[in-house]
């Protein structure tokens, strides 16, 4: 008797994270990161100086300055932090190419070990060690001992310029809502504005991080929406007093 057809097995769909796809994803949380400190700190001081002033250009002034200070100071801090972890990765790199230069048997027996460790065989991890190290050796022990990888150094350049444009593509947005609209909505224009920025990055980085998004999207708006006040609060006093 005929077997009716089978389906066939379900494809493997379960995303990794190695190699390139984990270094474009830490951009992306990156960039989504920027945007949201963009948004927070931009709209924090617009709010505030709306609380005090209903003048346009002192709000155009102040939200101005706060884009410029806040994406060059993003873009510096992130040029400082990526040149130092660049250094101390070419460093150790140094360190591997003369030691597979000056003691190759050493390293190859503490490669070897490592694959041990993550459960091979004797045989089968000296032999795969072998290969490796014939095939590219610094890399395979850049990779395995050192977690790095030679050829995807980050650049500081690009890491600057990735958060100056993530933190300006952030700023942007309550800087144009506080400025744009007549007086009489402007305030709640802003504030509608900044919490759906925040709902979508709190999404964002949730999916792209494997985590829920609904506790994310609630933190960021919350955050943001808790800054509005405190800055819109301080504003107002100020404005009262007359400073």
């Amino acid at each position: 008797m005929d077997q009716p057809p089978q389906d066939p097995p379900p494809e493997h769909t379960e995303p990794h994270q190695a190699g390139g796809l984990g270094t474009r994803l830490n951009w992306l949380r990156a960039a989504v990161l920027g945007a949201n400190d963009g948004v927070v700190s931009t709209a924090g001081l617009v709010v505030g100086v709306a609380g005090a002033t209903d003048s346009r250009s002192a709000l155009l002034t102040a939200g101005l300055a706060g884009l410029l200070a806040g994406s060059l100071s993003m873009a510096a801090g992130e040029y400082v932090s990526v040149s130092t972890q660049r250094d101390s990765e070419r460093a150790a790199l140094a360190v591997e190419r003369r030691e597979l230069l000056q003691e190759p048997e050493a390293e190859l027996a503490e490669l070897t070990a490592m694959y041990r460790a993550k459960g091979l065989t004797p045989e089968l991890a000296r032999a795969v060690a072998i290969q490796l190290t014939t095939h590219d050796a610094l890399g395979a022990h850049a990779e395995t001992e050192l977690g790095i990888d030679p050829d995807e150094l980050t650049d500081p350049w690009h890491a600057a310029l990735a958060s100056f444009a993530a933190f300006t593509a952030g700023a942007l947005l309550p800087l144009l809502a506080i400025v744009l609209p007549p007086p009489a909505t402007r305030l709640w224009i802003t504030v509608a504005s900044v919490l759906a920025a925040l709902a979508a990055c709190g999404w964002a980085s949730a999916r792209m991080g494997g985590a829920r998004p609904r506790p994310a999207v609630l933190r960021t708006m919350a955050g943001g929406g808790l800054a509005m006040a405190v800055t819109y609060g301080a504003g107002t006093l100020l404005g009262f007093a007359g400073v």
